[in-house]
């Protein structure tokens, strides 16, 4: 069994709408390289905003 990587050592990005930082999670490890927000809520506020100003 591997050992535990602890959450600090994991990478992390800040995200395009809040700015605040996340951690990588499993589910985005196929394409963390395209990964900008940290949450379907922050998604769909950048899609929201980008909508209303054009």
């Amino acid at each position: 069994m591997p050992k535990m990587k602890r959450k600090s050592d994991l990478p992390q990005k800040t995200c395009a709408t809040c700015g605040r930082p996340f951690v990588w999670r499993r589910k985005w490890a196929k394409d963390w390289e395209a990964v900008r927000y940290c949450s379907d809520k922050c998604r769909a506020a950048r899609k929201a905003a980008k909508g209303q100003s054009a």
